[in-house]
């Protein structure tokens, strides 16, 4: 006989989407189990950009003063093509309550998230299990079934929420109808100490033709890298031995080229992420949900996927909390449908935004010949000359939370209540 567990949600993931989603649920008293595959939050990630409005969030929940040490404040950014500076922002020009994106390697942000969770009766954290099979009462979802390191059991839910990244799991068991796009490129990652020469506060994109990179300061003192290569050209790039990404460096970060060659000696101190955008018409059916990447996947442009999974949580707790507790009819089910439906409404418009934004980038960086080089330095400079120009989109990209908050609060679970001093 399979062991049960019963929860009134069940969360499949625990990365940043999911984890801050269990957290303001428990803390509306709303019972969730999430279920993680991985034992410790010690691995490396690659989603350490966290936009300004992830930043105001955490900062309500309560969370970021105790990650202050791990975090690196983002004060400029800076493009330049072909050598020369098309345009730069300066974030402090932005008069928001927090008008800086952050770098936040995950492993911190998680085990912030998982400590404040587990201090609230109604928060489990179930590691090394992993999501098997959805468990179904006819055409509603009710829950999942999952193995862990003494067998199988199942988790009992009002609602199953998917938070298990762009190769959810969750999203495919759930037969829900999806588009995955593959875009022209993949992206090769690594981190390298900062140079000297470089402050630690600029965001530098680097543009030459076709090829780019992403340099981008952490913390204590590194340089997450990323380069473009062409889509499935990994291969090709590694039989031509680890010199070929020296030389992408020495070409469009010569600064750098020391301390690539120093701390990159072979590919295995690389990873590789596979760039595709994912598209979900419908994110919900009856019983489940899916939220962050599992529901919309983005590319590494802007930083915007830990963006959207956190604000994403943020919403979907408030909708499915108030489904529990102010649904006057008794029908739990139906309130619960409604809620999902509200979520997606409130939440699709900005994810669209950030998504078309994105595949402008991609296209923008694709191009390549004198004339289409021209053209986007062209649009680059337009953009950096017309400053109300540039603050409207980077206020669309970073801060919408904080915009709409001037007009209508935005609503976060109240945190507990200090213990009192002994």
């Amino acid at each position: 006989m399979t062991a049960a567990l019963e929860a009134q949600v069940c969360v499949v993931g625990g990365g940043p989407a999911g984890l801050t989603l269990a957290l303001e649920l428990a803390r509306r008293s709303v019972s969730v189990v999430v279920v993680e595959q991985s034992g410790r939050f010690d691995r490396s990630f690659r989603g350490e950009s966290i936009s300004p409005d992830s930043v105001w969030l955490l900062e309500r929940m309560g969370l970021l003063e105790g990650l202050r040490e791990s975090t690196l404040e983002t004060r400029h950014m800076e493009i330049t093509d072909g050598g020369r500076t098309v345009l730069s922002a300066d974030f402090s020009d932005f008069d928001q309550p927090c008008p800086y994106p952050m770098e936040l390697p995950q492993p911190p942000l998680l085990e912030a998230l998982a400590e404040a969770g587990g201090a609230l009766p109604g928060f489990k954290l179930l590691r090394r299990a992993t999501a098997v099979s959805l468990l179904r009462d006819g055409t509603t979802v009710s829950g999942v079934r999952c193995k862990g390191q003494d067998g199988e059991f199942d988790v009992r839910a009002a609602l199953t929420v998917g938070a298990d990244g762009r190769f959810s799991k969750i999203r495919e068991m759930s037969e829900l109808p999806y588009r995955k796009v593959p875009l022209e490129r993949d992206f090769v990652w690594f981190k390298v100490r900062r140079p000297d020469v470089w402050d630690g506060h600029t965001y530098r994109v680097r543009i030459i033709e076709d090829r780019h990179g992403l340099f981008i300061p952490t913390v204590p003192d590194l340089v997450r890298v990323g380069f473009n290569i062409p889509k499935g050209g990994l291969r090709e790039l590694r039989a031509g031995g680890i010199s070929g990404l020296h030389e992408r460096m020495d070409e469009l970060a010569p600064e750098i080229s020391a301390g690539v060659r120093e701390s990159v000696t072979s590919w295995s101190d690389t990873s590789m992420l596979d760039i595709f955008t994912t598209v979900v018409p419908r994110w919900s059916r009856p019983g489940l949900v899916l939220i962050g990447d599992a529901a919309h996947t983005l590319t590494p442009v802007l930083g915007q996927g830990v963006n959207h999974a956190i604000t994403d949580a943020a919403v979907l707790a408030r909708q499915v909390a108030g489904a529990f507790t102010g649904n006057g009819s008794g029908d739990t089910t139906e309130a619960l449908n409604r809620a999902t439906l509200d979520f997606q409404r409130e939440r699709e418009d900005s994810v669209a935004m950030a998504r078309s934004i994105q595949l402008r980038q991609e296209k923008a960086f694709a191009l390549s010949g004198r004339i289409p080089g021209m053209l986007r330095r062209s649009v680059y400079r337009l953009v950096n000359s017309n400053g109300r120009l540039k603050r409207k989109i980077l206020s669309g990209v970073y801060y919408p939370l904080q915009e709409a908050d001037k007009v209508r609060p935005f609503e976060t679970a109240p945190r507990p209540a200090a213990s009192p001093a002994r």
